[in-house]
């Protein structure tokens, strides 16, 4: 009963910190979105609280697992994650945090693909792109089942490859700030790293823009590779006006989404 009540308290309050991380990170984007590009989510106060919402839901469908699964390595050493710095060569731990990356990306891949079925694009997927056009806070903001299928990679991924606390934490880090920007509906990143070699290979706003237009290209994560590979990636796109040239932009979203979801 009382393991019971400390799996409890460890998943609630891993719930608390996705939470609050979620909302410090997305709250300080929108802060600096509207620092940078002024008036880019103006009139979007129901979206957004749309978003948040939904990303509050998410929070705990995060955190419950990922709480049990500390719980478990706390006490009980489950898990591949090491916290001394000479259990694997020093090479090793950023080798770790690429294979974390890219085993997330594979799995986001093609779970998000499999999102865009039309049957299962209108069961959960078409909460995501109610955000239209998404904004900072609009990370985590999924159905629930989609929700799971998120949750689950980091809970599986630390009892298959060993990783350190700190290169996780890292990991989890970029996790964090990659959903966010490549949200905000602007690219934080100079254009040298997007146009160049750099960005040949890795995802930004820029190019997760045109998935949120598009619907039908672009499912990538962190890497542009699965989406070279299996010819769905259609470059970069563009971000949508602010104020009144809004409603045009959403016009042409609406037209997207009704012929993606089969409607």
């Amino acid at each position: 009963m009382l393991g019971s009540s400390h799996i409890a308290l460890s998943a609630l309050a891993m719930t608390l910190i996705v939470g609050v991380r979620y909302l410090l990170t997305s709250g300080l984007f929108a802060w600096l979105t509207d620092k940078v590009r002024p008036g880019l989510y103006k009139g979007m106060k129901p979206q957004i609280g749309r978003e948040i919402r939904w990303s509050l839901y998410s929070a705990a469908i995060y955190g419950i697992p990922t709480g049990v699964v500390a719980w478990g390595w706390q006490n009980h050493g489950w898990t591949q994650v090491y916290t001394d710095w000479s259990a694997y060569p020093l090479w090793y731990l950023p080798v770790s945090v690429i294979a974390y990356l890219f085993a997330h990306d594979t799995w986001f891949y093609w779970t998000h693909r499999w999102m865009h079925q039309p049957r299962w694009f209108r069961i959960a997927h078409a909460v995501h792109h109610d955000s239209r056009p998404p904004t900072a806070w609009a990370a985590m903001s999924f159905h629930p089942i989609e929700a799971l299928t998120g949750a689950i990679v980091i809970p599986v991924l630390v009892f298959v490859i060993p990783i350190h606390a700190a290169m996780l934490g890292l990991v989890l880090g970029i996790m964090t700030l990659m959903g966010v920007t490549n949200h905000m509906g602007w690219e934080l990143f100079p254009r040298w790293l997007v146009h160049g070699p750099l960005g040949k290979g890795l995802i930004t706003a820029s190019h997760h823009q045109h998935h949120h237009a598009r619907y039908t290209c672009n499912y990538g994560l962190y890497f542009r590779f699965w989406d070279r590979l299996c010819g769905t990636d259609k470059g970069l796109g563009e971000f949508p006006a602010t104020g009144s040239h809004k409603g045009q932009a959403n016009a042409a979203l609406d037209a997207a989404r009704s012929a993606h979801s089969g409607s």
